[in-house]
């Protein structure tokens, strides 16, 4: 794992030594992803320059160096991630090679295949540059889902490009100004949705696609290309079907994994896996120590708030499995400490909170392996999360009622008065019972079909754009359910929205700058181009059934591990926001929510202070909406910049 930088400056304006010197600047910011090695390759007269660091993996000599020219001279490619089916190619195009990093694979593979087939044959997370000396054509590719990042753009006549933002923000011709309606997305969503940026005319590059680009004109780029469509691959794999038992699905699945995880654990350094103890690690887990000879390292921390601990559970999982177990408890002041770092470390505004815990799961993991094993995708393919369950009894419940008492019961949810609801029901029975969830309810009642009620599940803001001061609707979410078919099912469609957009632009986000800030590297078997199509095969009740998600891979963790160990309610990875925000961390909070830092940042104070005060005053749970507000008045101060 490692990380890529570069330029297209296609006027020339810069001396060689100067260039090489923004080069050596722009990927010196990337140190973290690789802290092993540095290279940087020039073509002066075309303008190009392509910078690497290495976090060695598999081929740790000289051999493995980036950036890294074909054999026959014409590529030079810079190349971030891990290609797991790179034995059986590289068997199948020849027995010359220097050294036996896939690296090498991938730039041949190019070469005799092309890049748009070779990219379809890679099984692996990626993101690369690659630059044609006899062409002069630069290209970019990122991976089918996303595991890898990749940015790009223009800055001043230069074309930009990189891993994290940080490299291109070190370029002299970077000064793209904040993007405000990418702001009123992330206010929305917690996460900024791809392709945008927190900068206008910076991208992210979508996953399963690679980006040509000829003789470059400042400001105009062409349109990605596609060579993996994760939506049309799960409808043809949806019509395609399964016309097996549940046995017969558990079985194959089974296979699958096991071959996954297996490609997975091929490195030439230290390899462990992470372990919550919950359905999909504790599967990772076991399905990587069956392969094993030796006990696998396995890693998790614990919080002394009982309600986000998951560390017993993983505990008692790594003691039945035989692992080599690392614990670490924390305290909260310690996972507190994380939140300064979090503007560098993100780049841009991120707020999901458990990027706290993920992070410091990652520093600690990093003590004692280069790579990690994780359980990523196995919501999301699987139906996993609790929106799916809600969706599906409630919808199926709503949908057999007329629309007309469907839209008096969304009325009466809507008018719970939040402060009042909140001190009596929401105190007694929780939070689960609050006005807010109470109102998403009603929301969900409404017939008019299940897209807005999706949106509204996933916003922490319904109305961002008012909180900027923009027209109305912007910040609405760039993608739209209604590019699925009419006939799913709701669920489904839910779950084929999340793969596409909140496992790629938070999930998959969080752990990458989280682990690689650490330099260590994390890898998704639940992840695997083959898991992915299979999945899609399967019926909703294999997945989703009585109210009960992931059940074929329960049945499959079940023949490893006893029922008992792992069937609990799903706990997630948090960290507990509300107490922080009303102790230990109001003085910042209130300090980045003073009137003049908001006017600064363009944000309207009424529906602010009308947050904060519900939050502080009468108890509201105002935390989560909070939160990403914050997050983003931090980002903006760290960066010296406004509205």
């Amino acid at each position: 794992m490692c990380g890529l930088t570069g330029y297209w400056d296609a006027k020339g304006r810069h001396a060689s030594k100067a260039s090489l010197d923004i080069l050596a600047g722009m990927t010196g910011s990337l140190q973290h992803r690789g802290p092993d090695d540095e290279g940087h390759w020039q073509d002066p007269e075309a303008g190009v320059g392509l910078g690497f660091r290495r976090l060695s993996i598999l081929d740790l000599s000289p051999e493995g160096h980036q950036p890294m020219q074909a054999h026959s001279g014409r590529h030079v490619m810079v190349f971030n991630g891990e290609i797991y089916n790179f034995q059986e190619l590289r068997a199948e195009l020849g027995d010359s090679w220097r050294g036996h990093s896939d690296s090498e694979v991938v730039l041949e593979a190019i070469e005799r295949w092309g890049l748009e087939t070779a990219l379809a044959r890679f099984n692996g997370m990626f993101a690369m540059a690659l630059w044609d000396k006899n062409a002069r054509v630069l290209s970019l590719a990122r991976d089918p889902f996303g595991k890898k990042p990749l940015y790009y753009g223009w800055g001043d006549g230069v074309f930009l490009f990189g891993s994290e933002l940080k490299a291109l923000r070190r370029h002299p011709a970077f000064r793209p100004g904040l993007d405000r309606e990418a702001m009123a997305a992330f206010l929305r969503f917690g996460y900024i949705p791809g392709p945008a940026t927190i900068y206008r005319g910076i991208r992210k590059l979508p996953p399963g696609t690679f980006l040509r680009l000829g003789m470059p004109e400042p400001g105009q780029l062409p349109g990605p290309e596609v060579y993996w469509d994760s939506r049309a691959e799960a409808f043809r794999a949806r019509e395609q079907g399964f016309g097996g038992s549940f046995q017969e699905a558990t079985d194959e699945l089974e296979a699958l994994l096991l071959d996954a995880t297996r490609r997975r654990c091929v490195a030439d350094v230290p390899l462990g896996a992470f372990l919550s103890g919950g359905i999909d690690s504790s599967l990772v887990t076991a399905l990587m120590q069956q392969g094993s000879h030796s006990p696998a390292r396995t890693f998790t921390i614990g919080f002394e708030e009982r309600d986000f601990d998951e560390a017993p559970y993983a505990k008692q999982v790594a003691r039945h499995l035989g692992t080599e177990h690392t614990e670490l408890y924390l305290a909260s002041s310690e996972a507190r400490e994380v939140i300064p770092l979090l503007p560098a470390v993100y780049d841009e505004p991120f707020a999901d909170p458990s990027q706290i815990p993920t992070f410091l799961l990652s520093r600690m993991t990093r003590q004692h392996v280069t790579v990690a094993l994780s359980g990523d995708g196995g919501d999301e393919l699987f139906g996993g999360y609790d929106r799916y369950r809600v969706g599906q009894m409630l919808m199926g419940r709503f949908q057999r009622l007329p629309p007309a008492l469907r839209r008096m019961a969304a009325w009466a949810c809507g008018q719970i008065p939040g402060p009042g609801w909140d001190r009596t029901m929401g105190a007694l029975l929780g939070p689960r019972w609050s006005s807010s969830r109470f109102q998403k309810l009603g929301r969900l009642m409404l017939p008019e079909g299940s897209q807005a009620v999706y949106r509204d599940m996933m916003s922490y803001w319904q109305a961002p754009e008012r909180l900027l001061c923009l027209p109305s609707g912007l910040g609405a979410p760039v993608w739209r359910q209604d590019f699925l078919p009419a006939d799913w099912e709701p669920v489904s469609r839910m779950m084929l929205t999340d793969t596409l957009t909140y496992l790629v632009d938070d999930i998959l986000v969080k752990v990458d700058r989280a682990s690689m800030a650490n330099s260590l590297e994390v890898r998704n078997p639940l992840l695997d181009k083959r898991v992915f199509t299979f999945a899609w095969r399967l019926p909703l009740a294999f997945k989703l059934d009585g109210g009960q998600g992931k059940q074929v891979l329960k049945e499959i963790l079940h023949r490893h591990v006893p029922r008992e160990l792992v069937e609990r309610k799903k706990m997630g990875f948090g960290v507990p926001l509300g107490s922080w925000l009303r102790g230990p961390l109001r003085p910042w909070a209130e300090a980045l929510l003073r009137p003049d830092r908001l006017a600064e940042a363009g944000i309207a104070r009424e529906g602010v202070d009308s947050a904060w005060q519900g939050f502080c005053q009468r108890g509201e749970p105002n935390q989560d909406r909070l939160w990403p507000l914050l997050v983003l008045l931090q980002w903006m101060e760290s960066q010296g910049v406004s509205h």
